[in-house]
């Protein structure tokens, strides 16, 4: 089971449940049945500050991953640490599928290029 911890601190309602059926969708589709996952919904100030942070650049963005253990093995009994994702409601808008995929597929590993839009495509 993939085990999904949600906080929403964006002030926007979110689909939830939504949210967290596509994700286990998308990591059943790779071959994931079980981990852990954060879930977290900010506002676009928290979205700037977080990309600056971590990726040098100073704008609010529609989601960002944190993987941790993304396809590595791991030992017998350890649960796999997926990572978390951070989605900016007011960024991505009505559209916040395409985005939560795309950084679903950066936890198991994916980078931007060929494969990764193939893999985007299949699971949208």
């Amino acid at each position: 089971m993939i085990e999904i911890e949600i906080d929403n601190r964006s002030g926007v309602e979110i689909d939830e449940q939504g949210a967290c059926e596509l994700a286990r969708r998308v990591l059943a589709g790779e071959g994931i049945d079980s981990g852990e996952l954060g879930l977290v919904f900010v506002g676009p100030e928290e979205s700037r500050a977080l990309k600056l942070e971590h990726l040098g650049i100073d704008e609010a963005t529609d989601a960002l991953a944190f993987p941790l253990d993304a396809l590595d093995e791991l030992p017998d009994g350890l649960p796999r640490q997926l990572g978390d994702i951070v989605v900016c409601p007011q960024v991505v808008g009505d559209d916040w599928q395409a985005p939560l995929v795309h950084a679903v597929l950066h936890l198991v590993g994916y980078d931007h290029g060929d494969v990764m839009e193939a893999r985007e495509a299949l699971h949208r």
